[in-house]
């Protein structure tokens, strides 16, 4: 928690740079990845809309371990600490389910979405 402290502030500095210096070159649509957003809590109030890709726990496990090459049961525990699927699908203005996709039906799905958010 103590380097989250040092870490969080910093990076919220950088992030506002970065979408202040987007905005004044007109960019229409500025995406964070912005993994702990549920926990957090600091993020929503100043973001317009919220997508959440979702997968199922089992997929999401497989590409952690895939991804990492991590233990089952770290995986598990790495999990246990996050804001759970219910809560992050609640927090959704939009969900893109990604599970047995490919990528090019992904971008199709993500090219939906920004035209339904006028992009």
């Amino acid at each position: 928690m103590a380097l989250e402290a040092i870490i969080h502030p910093i990076v919220g500095k950088t992030i506002r740079q970065q979408a202040t210096d987007a905005e004044q070159l007109g960019v229409p649509c500025i995406v964070f990845d912005i993994p702990l957003l549920v926990e957090t809590g600091l993020w929503r109030r100043q973001l317009q809309s919220i997508l959440v890709v979702d997968c199922t726990r089992e997929t999401q496990i497989t590409r952690v371990k895939q991804r990492n090459g991590l233990k089952y049961e770290d995986i598990v525990k790495i999990l246990a600490i996050q804001a759970p699927r219910v809560q992050r699908l609640a927090a959704a203005d939009a969900v893109i389910f990604n599970d047995g996709i490919s990528i090019a039906y992904l971008e199709g799905l993500v090219r939906e979405m920004a035209c339904q958010f006028g992009l």
